[in-house]
């Protein structure tokens, strides 16, 4: 028996808050597709652009290619020839990706996606709820509490801006544990 799908592709998700090393890990998986020699296409939303345009970026300066796409239907034509497809920043993209990722994986490939589980409210973020009860398997990665060293599991927004997508950095956010993560007020 193997642990890993033989004549079907599958759906991996790594999923944490922001600082936890999601895009690292995504990244570390996409490399290793590609030293095996499988053909790899990795995507990014338009809307991030904190690091780079053409390049996955992590907070500790690992970069790979990737593609940036508008809208998540892109994907589909843009990674027919790939093995392996890499997603990062899901929570960004409409539920649309959910079925994008599932048509992907029925027709045998590989799809790693990386996202924000919960948004800046500690509530589940856009497609990421959707996307983990697809995946096969799941990765929960945590960061380092900036209060106090615990493990964070929230993102801890440091202004008052409410809308639910604010791209940002150290300036705008910090990883929380459960005890120091402070919710805005209803």
């Amino acid at each position: 028996m193997t642990l890993t799908p033989r004549r079907s592709g599958w759906i991996e998700v790594i999923s944490g808050s922001m600082f936890s090393g999601k895009s690292e890990e995504l990244i570390r998986r996409l490399r290793r597709a590609e030293i095996a020699r499988l053909p790899v296409a990795i995507f990014k939303p338009k809307i991030d652009d904190r690091f780079s345009k053409d390049e996955i970026v992590s907070h500790s300066q690992q970069r790979i290619e990737s593609s940036t796409v508008d809208d998540v239907n892109e994907i589909l034509n843009l990674a027919r020839d790939a093995a392996v497809i890499g997603i990062d920043e899901a929570q960004f993209f409409s539920h649309e990706i959910i079925s994008v990722v599932k048509e992907l994986a029925r027709v045998g490939k590989r799809v790693v996606v990386a996202g924000l589980d919960k948004d800046y409210r500690g509530k589940p973020f856009g497609p990421m709820p959707e996307l983990m009860a697809e995946a096969e398997y799941i990765t929960k990665t945590l960061a380092i509490c900036m209060q106090c060293g615990e493990p964070a599991n929230f993102t801890q927004r440091l202004t008052r801006d409410e809308e639910q997508i604010l791209i940002g950095e150290t300036d705008i956010y910090e990883a929380r544990c459960r005890i120091c993560f402070k919710p805005p007020e209803e």
